[in-house]
């Protein structure tokens, strides 16, 4: 794991539509900074219109990293985020630059201040035979033996497939449950941060740019990426398949939805998904400043620094 990382360090984070990224580009802009992705999604290549990643025109106005840096096939867990992350942060540093960390996933966030378990990465075979083994099993008969392994596992419920593979493949590969790589000490990745701000709009005002942002997305290029994506033949348990809207374009290019269809339900879960993030923020970064759109986290963030 890399070093820990000291320089001017900037958090911007929000939901998704709420100019997050437009803030992140005009303060690197500003000081001459890189900005870092701490979004889930816009960590694979698949899906730039879909996962609102930056534009090639923005990444040229000032260097961005962890965009885009991995193939659908592969998954990134939070471990290995924070460790491509953490690089690019060492790298920053070393030009003497501010790093602008901006993106809607919470934990990353987290990941690099506070740390993350050392839970031990698990090959492809290994996530093979935890898939088969559930499809053995059932839902309900998989779970009991995760939970007869670990019994801290009793907290995921029976539908967290994702946690509950992870739970069982940790123990498969190394005899220990998954709740004692969860009980060792952590290392935090980030210490000193600069400044910190989340960009909390009004309901109203971000729920009509959820929508706006659904029907560009749509026109701009969005089915034909997931038509594409879905060519690949790729395990539908695989993260970038869970990415907002690939169900919902899917179900459109099967016949099994119309394009108005879609899109109602697009937006509709696209305002889901921001009122999801704006919770996990309000709980987990309460102490936050706040503010209402990109262009006021700007002059806060620029206006701290001077």
């Amino acid at each position: 794991m890399p070093e820990q990382v000291s320089e001017r360090i900037i958090f911007i984070a929000g939901p998704t539509a709420s100019g997050k990224s437009a803030a992140a580009l005009a303060i690197a802009r500003a000081l001459g900074g890189e900005i870092v992705n701490a979004d889930a999604m816009q960590v694979y290549r698949d899906l730039r219109i879909l996962t609102a990643r930056p534009s090639p025109e923005d990444e040229a106005a000032a260097p961005h990293h962890v965009y885009g840096a991995l193939p659908g096939e592969e998954r990134c867990s939070a471990g290995r985020w924070a460790q491509m992350a953490a690089q690019a942060l060492e790298e920053i540093n070393a030009r003497g630059k501010p790093a602008i960390i901006v993106g809607g996933t919470g934990l990353y966030f987290r990941a690099l201040e506070d740390g993350l378990s050392p839970i031990p990465e698990t090959p492809a075979d290994m996530r093979e035979r935890a898939a088969a083994r559930h499809r053995e099993l059932g839902a309900a008969a998989f779970r009991a033996e995760v939970i007869a392994n670990d019994p801290t596992m009793q907290r995921l419920p029976q539908g967290d497939t994702q946690r509950l593979q992870r739970a069982w493949e940790v123990h498969a590969m190394t005899g220990k449950p998954l709740s004692y790589f969860q009980s060792l000490p952590r290392t935090p990745l980030v210490e000193n941060v600069t400044a910190r701000i989340v960009i909390e709009p009004a309901r109203a005002h971000l729920y009509e740019r959820c929508d706006s942002r659904a029907a560009e997305m749509m026109s701009d290029g969005a089915i034909e990426e997931v038509r594409a994506l879905l060519s690949l033949g790729l395990d539908p348990a695989l993260p970038v398949l869970k990415s907002l809207g690939v169900a919902e374009i899917a179900a459109m290019l099967s016949g099994d939805a119309n394009a108005t269809d879609t899109l109602a339900a697009l937006q509709q879960n696209t305002r889901r998904f921001a009122k999801r993030q704006l919770t996990w923020f309000r709980n987990q970064a309460a102490d936050w400043p706040r503010a209402a759109s990109a262009g006021e986290a700007e002059r806060a963030i620029l206006d701290g620094l001077s």
